[in-house]
């Protein structure tokens, strides 16, 4: 069995509810998960990042800030993937690189990055600067790609939707 594959069987344990079994195949699969984060094969790193997520290995939340700071679109998205999947029950997940999500969602050469970027600030709180954030980007219709925009647009309207009514 690979990484990829361990993986897709840890997100079925982990949607089955299977704590244990998910449990067992994190420790048979740590010492590799790790080797391949470090890989100089990107599509390894990938793999590695993506699997985190899968595993639903908070643990290993320290190795998805590496990912995000990683020179390859395939790694950073792999490893935003598996933030959005961590934080969805989880805002400190969000919150705790929320500044990093940032400047990703502004500043990444990857369109597609950009765009995992702001969708998974919306299972962070909501705070006001992300908001503003998001509305600049929707609102920037020179130097922002329309998928973008709509994303930064929906995910701005979740954030306030979240907001307590006195800080709206």
């Amino acid at each position: 069995m690979t990484l990829a594959e361990a993986a897709a069987s840890a997100d079925e344990l982990a949607q089955a509810g299977s704590e244990r079994e998910l449990a067992d195949l994190r420790k048979q699969w740590g010492d590799e998960l790790e080797a391949a984060a470090r890989s100089s094969d990107f599509r390894e790193r990938a793999v590695a990042f993506r699997a985190v997520g899968q595993f639903r290995w908070r643990a290993k939340e320290e190795l998805l800030r590496r990912g995000l700071d990683d020179e390859s679109p395939a790694c950073r998205g792999s490893a935003l993937l598996s933030l959005e999947l961590l934080s969805r029950d989880h805002p400190s997940t969000i919150n705790s690189v929320r500044p990093l999500l940032h400047t990703i969602a502004t500043t990444d050469g990857n369109a597609a990055v950009r765009r995992l970027a702001v969708l998974s600030l919306k299972n962070g709180s909501p705070e006001r600067n992300t908001i503003v954030l998001l509305e600049g980007l929707a609102g920037d219709d020179e130097n922002v790609d329309p998928e973008l925009r709509r994303a930064a647009a929906g995910v701005a309207q979740q954030l306030k939707r979240k907001q307590p009514r006195a800080s709206r």
